[in-house]
């Protein structure tokens, strides 16, 4: 059996993930209590229906139950069932975004702060989240991203990587990519903008890929970029950094940051990096 155990930040999108799972053949149990995670497990094993594939979700919504969740997974070792754990995590200012959207309280701090509420569930979870076997920051990513992501894990059996890389293209002319970890400045190439044929063209076109790449220097930027990238990466991970935000910026974030960004994503992917590209000041992106 095939256990997956989905757990993490209460408006990470836990229960998006359990309907993407639930897509891929899982059998779903939401908010599980902890406690009853292995005699959970026992019955789906005595099931007369064949139950190769479970997926639960289990967070703070069981309240102290949560806290039998450790001596769980022994017991679960202890019997030779393998599991694996999916942790949800998005940033502060994400989360109190999504709660203040939906205007629903945090489960910690019902009465009081959304941040102090967060705060302490971070505190929480940061030993599940260790032990965790794959960690998605879904702060950036629209459901559709999600699904591919998880299809690309649990589907395509892709690498398990701790850490998921953000190559963001924008304009400086629009404000600084306030959250940034990489920014690269490339408005040393020469500009598509007066090209009168490539004006109008974003950076994802063909024309204003092939303008964009013609100049030596767009070659050589790319190259040491992906070098440092590479050198970099094992160093986030080994310090717990979940998300790596690449920011790529040009004077309006329509043609060159968009063009190299594309190209970044494209070569990170193809060394097996987990990675999403977006184009912050570019509509319909």
């Amino acid at each position: 059996m095939d256990l997956l155990i989905i757990t993490g930040m209460s408006g990470a999108g836990k229960s998006q993930a359990m309907k993407v799972v639930e897509d891929m053949g899982f059998y779903c149990m939401d908010n599980l209590p902890p406690a009853l995670l292995s005699k959970f497990v026992e019955l789906c094993q005595e099931s007369k229906k064949i139950i190769d594939k479970v997926a639960v979700v289990v967070d703070i919504r069981g309240g102290e139950f949560f806290n039998h969740l450790f001596t769980e997974l022994d017991e679960l070792e202890a019997k030779g069932i393998k599991y694996k754990i999916l942790f949800l995590d998005a940033t502060d200012a994400v989360l109190i975004k999504r709660y203040k959207e939906l205007r629903r309280p945090h489960p910690l701090t019902p009465d009081g702060s959304l941040i102090n509420g967060i705060n302490a569930e971070r505190n929480i979870l940061k030993e599940v989240k260790v032990r965790s076997n794959y960690i998605i920051d879904t702060s950036k990513l629209t459901l559709g991203m999600l699904r591919e992501e998880m299809s690309r894990i649990f589907l395509e059996g892709g690498e398990t990587r701790k850490i998921s890389i953000s190559v963001t293209s924008f304009g400086f002319k629009n404000g600084m990519l306030l959250d940034g970890d990489l920014v690269y400045d490339v408005r040393f190439i020469p500009n598509p903008f007066y090209i009168p044929e490539l004006k109008q063209l974003s950076g994802k076109t063909e024309d204003v890929t092939n303008y964009v790449f013609k100049w030596p220097q767009t070659n050589i930027f790319i190259t040491k970029v992906i070098d440092m990238l590479e050198y970099l990466i094992p160093y986030y991970i080994e310090e717990g950094k979940t998300q790596l935000v690449v920011g790529i910026g040009c004077t309006g974030g329509y043609h060159r940051s968009v063009a190299i960004a594309e190209r970044i994503g494209e070569i990170l992917k193809e060394n097996g990096q987990r990675v999403i590209v977006i184009h912050r000041d570019l509509k319909d992106n």
